[in-house]
Parts: structure tokens; sequence; C-alpha cells
């Protein structure tokens, strides 16, 4: 049995085979641009999060700075604080010792 090129069979078969096999090639290159597409949105995805990460850092580095800035303010007045409170605590107690020797005066010299 010959087979010819020519005959309507023989083109509809390899129509048939060509279309089963481009289907399968398509189907199989679909998947692989799928895979293709997942990866290249996780690559961005993953790039997106470590650019997210540095500007936290440098966030969290400024809002260390302003802390400190604070921290330094905060401990400066705390010491005008305490040298006022010093300065007010000896003139109370120079005041009680003056209004005792006052009062202990008055008693000496009333008698």
């Amino acid at each position: 049995m010959e087979i010819s090129f020519e005959s309507p069979e023989f083109k509809e078969y390899l129509k048939g085979i060509v279309a089963e096999v481009l289907a399968q090639f398509v189907a199989e290159n679909e998947l692989k641009a799928k895979e293709i597409s997942l990866i290249e949105r996780l690559v961005r995805v993953e790039e997106e999060l470590k650019a997210l990460r540095e500007i936290q850092m440098t966030q969290f580095e400024a809002i260390e700075k302003r802390f400190e800035a604070m921290e330094k303010a905060n401990q400066q007045r705390f010491e005008a604080l305490e040298k006022r409170l010093s300065f007010l605590q000896w003139f109370i107690g120079i005041g009680f010792i003056f209004l005792a020797f006052l009062i202990t005066l008055f008693n000496f010299l009333a008698k």
C-alpha cells in the first residue's frame, strides 16, 4: 500500500497530528511561561521587601537619633532642676537656722 502525500486523508491525518503536537507544545510552554512569570513576580516582591527593610532601617536610625537628642535635652533639664532644688534646699536650711537663732536671741533678750 502506497501513501500519497497529496491525498486528502493524509492531509487530514497530518493536520490532526500537528494540531495535537502543537496543542501539547503550547500547553507545556504556557505552564513554563506561568512558572517564569511567577518567578519574576517573586523576585520583584523580594526586591520590594528588601527596599522596605532598608527604608525601615533608615527610619529606625532617625528615630534613635531623635531619642538620643531628647535624652540629652532631658538630662540637661534635670541637671538644671537638680541645681535649683539643691540651692533651694540650702536656702531653706539657712533660713531655718537663722529663724532659730532669732527666736533664741529674742528669748534670751526677753528674760
